[in-house]
């Protein structure tokens, strides 16, 4: 699935222009974007926690040639899914 799709799914189940579902779904993308790069987690009920993760820099290997060299240091998107959604997935019944 990729982002039209969503905005397509939207778009039907809303009864919506495809431009005003497309005009929702970037302004939500923007609004998480701002959020996580400012340092807050995003928690949404019932599907899960996105939060910014701060990595070391690292040693790695080139596996071909074999020479070592140093992974920089980078922010990467974490992403939790809640615990109803898990039990969801799995077939278990919610706490």
């Amino acid at each position: 699935m990729v982002k039209v799709d969503i905005v397509r799914s939207l778009q039907r189940k809303e009864g919506l222009l495809f431009g005003e579902a497309e005009k929702i779904i970037n302004d939500l993308i923007d609004i998480m974007k701002e959020r996580l790069e400012s340092g807050e987690e995003i928690l949404i009920s019932g599907f899960g926690k996105f939060g910014l993760r701060d990595k070391n820099p690292r040693p790695g290997r080139d596996p071909k040639s074999n020479r070592g060299y140093e992974i920089s240091a980078r922010r990467v998107v974490t992403f939790s899914p809640s615990k109803v959604w898990r039990n969801e997935l799995n077939g278990k019944d919610s706490p």
